[in-house]
């Protein structure tokens, strides 16, 4: 099982959504499982797993809390410009055009696009660049962490075991109003999973919030207690397994054992789960296992 997973939170399209995606992405892509968490602050809440081109993702139905915006979008990689087309046809339906479907110096098919959940894609042809990974995080560091990308990059590689920085391409002179030796575009990997990150010193009205974050898996609270420790800069967002970085990244810190606990179980373990973790902050396993066990 992967060790990093994008979640994302929707209003109540959580189950609609991964449906769309799946549709859109084909092979490699299916609903994996659906959860329905009953008596939490949101009432009653979907969770959705699903693989997009075989990557794993996470789904929540928990009201109108969050919207997504730019700051987190997942760029496509394809290998046909004829694919860059259906993926622009099938998740532009309904939705906004950042940048248009064009030619650009960086690819010669290219679109980025907020879909109609808002959630945002950029869809490219990579020509004869290898495709290590099909659709790949990136994160745009703007307002106040414009120009920590690089910084972020750095700090992440350091908190993650299985961790490397990849290539950086800076910005140059006469690119304002990005400064010179800012990062136009970088590439890292976190536990097998590929990211990519820009600054952009534009004027933009959002910021990274938990409309989407991170889970982190952990097999043991040896794991929770090193990820928490490490990751959390923001004590007043930290509630039930979520903490907010130094960068404003939203992360999930969750031992991997409550997937099982939350999929296979009955209504009753559900419910005793759910009473438990709904007052953790960071999750603690034994305690979460108690819960399920009824002890």
């Amino acid at each position: 099982m992967q060790k990093i997973a994008p979640h994302l939170w929707y209003d109540t399209q959580a189950k609609e959504a991964a449906d769309f995606y799946v549709s859109a992405f084909r092979k490699g892509s299916s609903v994996e499982n659906v959860t329905t968490l009953h008596n939490t602050p949101s009432g009653s809440v979907d969770i959705v797993s699903f693989e997009l081109l075989g990557q794993p993702f996470m789904a929540i139905s928990a009201g109108p809390l969050f919207r997504f915006n730019p700051s987190i979008s997942f760029l496509a990689a394809c290998r046909t410009k004829e694919e860059v087309d259906a993926l622009w046809r099938a998740l532009s339906a309904g939705g906004t055009t950042l940048m248009e479907l064009a030619a650009y110096p960086f690819s010669e098919r290219y679109g980025w696009v907020q879909d109609k959940y808002g959630l945002s894609w950029q869809m490219m042809f990579m020509g004869d660049r290898a495709l290590l990974q099909r659709i790949v995080p990136t994160l745009m560091f703007v307002g106040n962490v414009c120009g920590k990308a690089e910084d972020a990059i750095r700090f992440y590689v350091s908190v993650f075991r299985n961790a490397q920085a990849g290539e950086i391409v800076r910005y140059g002179k006469n690119e304002e109003p990005d400064r010179e030796g800012t990062v136009k575009h970088a590439a890292f990997r976190l536990e097998g999973l590929e990211f990519a990150a820009m600054d952009s010193a534009r004027a933009h009205d959002f910021a990274f919030n938990e409309a989407i974050s991170l889970m982190a898996y952990c097999d043991n609270q040896q794991e929770i207690d090193y990820y928490w420790d490490r990751l959390s800069a923001v004590p007043e967002a930290e509630q039930c397994g979520w903490l907010k970085d130094k960068y404003g990244v939203s992360w999930q810190v969750v031992p991997r054992a409550m997937d099982e606990m939350m999929r296979r179980s009955t209504a009753d373990q559900r419910a005793r789960v759910t009473e438990a973790f709904l007052k953790m902050k960071k999750f603690d396993l034994a305690s979460l296992e108690k819960a399920y066990a009824g002890r």
